[in-house]
């Protein structure tokens, strides 16, 4: 059990509120069969522009015009602008993708093509089975509960909104992406701490990732460690107390 007398609960999503699996095997492989699509259809949507500019940004170049250019000077400029930019965001989503890369354009773009998925009801994002009631239980007893995962914040709130369980996002009274800073970081805590509102110590983060429950802790955060099924086996003195499902967060009075 983890006693808790703070009023605020950090969540990560994979391995935490949700399989890691259901990530993996689901949602990513989705993004990957229907991204050359959304291109083609949403090239010149904003949403869409807006995504690949960062995706050029996150690949180091001032932006989507110059990223082309520099890449036309190197191969000939045999096609045309809008073809080579699609080719060079295509590419750069796929390695990226391969390599599991936590970039802010890639997540952004992932969240543009998982949102026609979960509003067309082809995509149903998994939550353990305790997952409801705790939050239920956690927003009766007053406690404001954020989500901090690399996910875009928009994916974050359209996962939340179609879950096996129904829509469970008036759950949450906020959401944090890779904007604000890497989850490895320990300043990347101080600033969720700052917009709670409270002193890090009042913050319980579940993660089931020891590097990010490190980096919590070093910004004063209290920590708990998610054993979920399917996840990753942690360091064997990690330091960071363990539990297996919500049920073991006992919220206690200050």
């Amino acid at each position: 059990m983890i006693d808790h007398a703070s009023r605020a609960i950090l969540l990560d999503i994979e391995g935490t509120t949700s399989s890691v699996r259901f990530v993996y095997d689901v949602m990513f492989p989705f993004a990957r069969k229907h991204l050359d699509l959304y291109l083609d259809s949403q090239w010149d949507s904003d949403e869409c522009r807006a995504a690949c500019e960062q995706v050029a940004h996150d690949a180091g170049h001032d932006s989507l015009a110059a990223w082309c250019e520099q890449a036309a000077a190197h191969d000939g400029g045999e096609l045309d602008v809008a073809t080579s930019q699609r080719r060079l965001v295509r590419d750069e989503i796929v390695r990226l993708m391969d390599g599991d890369v936590k970039a802010t354009g890639l997540k952004q773009l992932q969240g543009l093509i998982w949102r026609g998925g979960f509003e067309s009801g082809e995509l149903q994002a998994h939550v353990y089975d305790d997952v409801p009631p705790a939050l239920d239980a956690w927003r009766q007893a007053g406690c404001d509960v954020r989500i901090y995962s690399s996910g875009s914040v928009q994916a974050q709130k359209l996962f939340f909104g179609h879950t096996i369980a129904g829509d469970l996002l008036d759950r949450f009274r906020g959401h944090y992406d890779t904007t604000t800073g890497p989850k490895r970081e320990a300043e990347s805590y101080k600033k969720i701490a700052a917009e709670f509102g409270l002193p890090p110590s009042d913050i319980l983060f579940l993660s089931d990732v020891v590097e990010e429950l490190d980096a919590a802790r070093a910004a004063g955060l209290k920590t708990g460690l998610l054993r979920r099924p399917g996840n990753a086996e942690p360091p064997a003195e990690h330091g960071h107390d363990e539990l297996t499902d919500f049920t073991q967060v006992r919220l206690v009075k200050g």
